[in-house]
């Protein structure tokens, strides 16, 4: 069960270690909690059918508008609808770059499977198959990250565990194929969520049935034997997280590896750098909080940028991203709060921040980058979008589910989960 919260509590130094997993029902988010449910159950009260829609050209975004999507400083490069990728509905996405060729490639979850596309040529993008979802287990949640030319698929359904795919098999392919893991790890069942530290070779699943939904740790230095390493579930349900070695401002966590979390209702940071002995750091709420769904490192690793994906709905505001000031990662401190602008009320999703800029899926609103160059300040401002939902800002989970913003070429993909894959490219000064 989920630890009660009181106010702005600080849990500093605590030992959150759990040698064993935990079992913990933590399918769709934290059924423990009345935000998780909530969470869970506005996303199913707001599915919508598949659109039926054909695949769309390169069009330059011009006077608000590409191929009938409204946008401002994103162009379209190509969009390819769900049925020429797979079919069902789309979910998460990641990417990876060939380093022996160059190629770039996206991965696209959907909710029976995840689809390979090669968007080497972003406006001539191509389909090269389909790994199916792990003994037919379809998944409305479905996550992807990479490491070392591996892909690691999870899904938020009992029995699913994790998928390790060899995506150097993608190279020379040009007609679609039906594909198989190579490794499959059954240590969890469901998994919400992944995250991967790419510079210590640890993945991070969270929201499994395990370590009471904190961070199951899984050493994959060996992509393809990926060996179980430890549990933080001293806080319970983790959404989201990302881990790094810690680099920041604080000199007393310089080079540990620092996770920091989304729990549902705090931002939680944890040294995990002894995965027999990860340690909570702090723990902390913060005004207008709802459903604390997702956040990114800026890249000096001092300010964190975090969304709440119920707080739209809640309280009746505009779009909004929190930003976080962790130069003391045992005392986080929420310095501003951006608000999109005026009509723009959608729920926002998932965000990674590049350099200067956040981009964020943003459901109805669809792809929105945000400006970081006053983050210091506690202040951001929009420097471009592509609406790839077009006749609604609303706050209802349609439309982009998440971005990859990190191809060397400067494209940028996003998932649309009743639409299929958009390949852009933003013109930003």
């Amino acid at each position: 069960m989920r630890p009660v919260r009181i106010g702005l509590a600080l849990a500093v130094g605590a030992l959150v270690v759990s040698m064993l997993p935990a079992s913990s029902p933590s399918v769709a988010h934290d059924p423990a909690t009345p935000a998780g449910r909530a969470s869970a159950q506005e996303f199913m009260a707001q599915r919508e059918p598949t659109q039926q829609l054909v695949a769309a050209a390169a069009a330059t975004c011009t006077n608000g508008q590409a191929a009938g999507y409204p946008c401002r400083n994103v162009d379209l490069l190509s969009f390819m609808p769900l049925s020429s990728i797979g079919g069902s509905q789309a979910n998460d996405i990641w990417g990876w770059t060939d380093p022996q060729t160059g190629k770039e490639y996206a991965l696209v979850g959907r909710r029976n499977g995840t689809s390979f596309v090669d968007v080497s040529n972003p406006t001539a993008p191509v389909y090269l198959g389909n790994l199916p979802a792990y003994q037919n287990r379809t998944a409305i949640w479905r996550d992807i990250k990479v490491y070392r030319d591996h892909a690691y698929v999870v899904a938020d359904v009992s029995g699913h565990g994790m998928q390790v795919f060899d995506l150097t098999r993608l190279r020379g392919v040009t007609t679609p194929q039906t594909w198989t893991a190579n490794t499959h790890y059954s240590r969890f069942g469901n998994s919400h969520n992944i995250a991967i530290n790419e510079q210590t070779g640890y993945a991070y699943a969270v929201g499994t049935n395990t370590c009471s939904g904190g961070l199951h740790m899984v050493d994959i230095r060996t992509p393809k034997s990926p060996v179980y390493a430890g549990c933080v579930s001293n806080d319970g349900y983790t959404h989201d997280t990302q881990c790094v070695v810690y680099r920041g401002p604080d000199t007393t966590y310089t080079g540990r590896e620092i996770c920091v979390s989304s729990n549902e209702d705090t931002v939680t940071v944890v040294d995990v750098t002894t995965k027999s002995a990860p340690r909570q750091l702090s723990r902390i709420g913060y005004s207008g909080r709802a459903y604390t769904h997702q956040g990114w490192f800026t890249d000096n690793q001092r300010y964190f940028l975090l969304d709440d994906e119920l707080d739209e709905t809640r309280r009746g505001v505009r779009t909004q991203t929190y930003i976080w000031d962790l130069a003391d990662l045992d005392a986080p401190r929420h310095i501003g709060t951006y608000s999109a602008p005026s009509g723009v009320q959608a729920t926002d999703h998932n965000q990674y921040v590049k350099g200067s800029y956040s981009y964020q899926a943003n459901y109805r609103a669809g792809l929105r980058i945000l400006d970081l160059r006053n983050v210091a300040s506690g202040q951001a401002t929009e420097a471009g979008y592509f609406d790839i939902y077009p006749s609604s800002n609303s706050a209802s989970m349609n439309g982009a589910w998440s971005t990859y913003p990190y191809y060397p070429s400067g494209i940028v993909v996003v998932s649309g989960i009743e639409q299929g894959l958009f390949v852009l490219q933003p013109r930003l000064s």
